[in-house]
């Protein structure tokens, strides 16, 4: 799932994601593609059927993606990841300094539900806000907030593009 929202049909979208996660397929989400897997989840596994998107719908009730109260677009910032979590793994280190381009982001009142099934938040930036998440028992599913597209470069994929690349394989 790509950055850059809103998608032009919504519902296909949480459809593909909610595909790839039941039927165990990868699946790598990024900014935009980060913001509908959160949907997806909060809707199909945490039973929100409201879940929404302030891009959308920004009155929403249940909004789990809010706009930032500082964009991130264009910027680089640190992040940290739980020791062990795969995105560490994948990083073969607990930080990193990555790319974004968004101006909205996991509602800070949602996190505590978020953290209540089975999606981990494995990173995040230096006051605590969620930038990654992962399906620990899945064989390849990973939100970022950040865009790790923009760092790979011919021959030298970035790490999660390539863990990505390598999941869809078999590998």
């Amino acid at each position: 799932m790509a950055p850059g929202s809103p998608y032009r049909d919504m519902d296909k979208t949480l459809w593909a994601i909610r595909y790839t996660r039941e039927n165990r397929n990868p699946c790598l989400g990024t900014c935009g593609g980060f913001h509908h897997l959160i949907i997806e989840y909060a809707r199909n596994v945490l039973g929100f059927e409201d879940a929404q998107h302030a891009e959308y719908d920004p009155y929403a009730s249940d909004l789990f993606i809010a706009r930032l109260a500082c964009s991130l677009a264009g910027r680089e910032m640190e992040l940290r990841f739980v020791p062990g979590s795969r995105v560490a793994d994948i990083y073969g280190a607990t930080s990193a300094v990555e790319q974004y381009y968004c101006n909205f982001g996991v509602d800070p009142d949602r996190v505590a539900l978020l953290r209540e099934g089975p999606l981990a938040i494995s990173g995040s930036g230096r006051e605590g806000e969620v930038r990654v998440v992962e399906l620990p028992e899945h064989p390849f599913f990973i939100g970022t907030l950040f865009v790790p597209q923009m760092r790979s470069r011919e021959g030298r994929p970035h790490p999660l593009i390539d863990a990505f690349i390598r999941a869809t394989r078999g590998i």
